[in-house]
């Protein structure tokens, strides 16, 4: 277990118990169904990933856990998926109770676990107490130790796909900080890959992108974004073509602020998969992507992980330079 004090032991022992007496009451998780299993839609795709954002798994919200269940039974009964790709806010508060129950939720699947960290990770704790407590899940779900415990950025690929995942430099409340130390290796890991496809995970989408600030319901031009680094984020993202950048976040459903193009770049807001979503025209729980990347282009197949089936109205086509 990621836990490893006699006390969180004993205290997720109490809220397993808890939640499966509230299971009873409530009525459990959602069943699937059989029809739609999760398949590529063609032979000739060349990787593919899951991509959720959001789950928000929290010791003291019950609702979440339930719907957080019945979706990973979706991608539980998956075959051939090389990844799944979070976008951020993996836990409430940053507990390390709450990262055990994604453990045991998501892990054990025989695919690469991608993900960076959301305001809700971060925000009520040191830094370096952050890092070390979201990195060490993350390699526990990989079984390995590949990623660095000190720091957020970092570079993978999958099939030869790179994925570039950003992440705060420090402790912040809501935004994201990316030290210039940090917007430098972006730039460097991007002009390293001469316009082939490169995914940026980042949790907070840019300023004025995807309905901000309105969606975020604030006169602030920043508000509900990445914060003060937005501009320079934008900079260094339109030098570079197939550039695809995936947030959450915003909590908004499928619908019209899922896709934008910006510039030079794409970018894809994912909804949240445990929150309530809000904005879009579906806004259910569970929601997110299967995303698959063929010759000249990448399809984002919409799905609703708790009920296991596809909504092509949302699905979003890509095409590559």
């Amino acid at each position: 277990m990621l836990l490893d004090s006699f006390i969180a032991k004993i205290f997720y022992s109490i809220f397993v118990w808890f939640f499966s007496l509230y299971c009873s009451f409530a009525g459990g998780p959602v069943s699937l169904a059989k029809d739609a299993p999760i398949k590529p839609s063609s032979d000739e795709v060349q990787m593919s990933f899951a991509l959720i954002a959001d789950p928000q798994i929290s010791n003291y919200l019950p609702d979440r856990q339930k719907y957080f269940t019945s979706a990973c039974e979706d991608l539980k009964a998956e075959t051939g998926l090389d990844a799944l790709v979070m976008a951020g806010d993996i836990a409430e508060n940053g507990l390390a109770l709450e990262y055990q129950l994604v453990y045991e939720g998501l892990g054990g699947l025989d695919l690469q676990y991608i993900a960076c960290e959301g305001n809700h990770d971060i925000r009520l704790r040191d830094y370096s107490q952050s890092t070390k407590r979201f990195n060490g899940w993350l390699n526990a779900m990989n079984g390995d130790s590949a990623v660095d415990t000190s720091t957020f950025h970092y570079s993978t690929s999958v099939k030869g796909i790179k994925f570039i995942i950003l992440g705060s430099d420090r402790t912040e409340f809501e935004e994201n900080y990316i030290s210039p130390e940090q917007l430098k290796w972006l730039d460097e890991e991007l002009a390293s890959q001469k316009g082939s496809l490169t995914f940026v995970i980042l949790h907070q989408p840019l300023k004025d992108t995807h309905g901000l600030p309105d969606v975020w319901n604030s006169p602030v031009d920043s508000a509900g974004s990445v914060g003060a680094q937005s501009d320079d984020l934008l900079a260094i993202f339109n030098k570079y073509d197939n550039v695809i950048l995936i947030t959450g976040h915003e909590h908004t459903g499928f619908g019209q602020y899922s896709y934008q193009k910006i510039g030079n770049f794409d970018s894809v807001n994912v909804p949240s998969f445990c929150v309530n979503n809000a904005d879009g025209d579906y806004n259910e729980h569970g929601i997110g992507y299967i995303t698959e990347v063929y010759e000249g282009k990448v399809l984002f197949r919409a799905r609703d992980m708790c009920l296991g089936k596809w909504l092509p109205d949302y699905d979003i086509e890509i095409t590559l330079k």
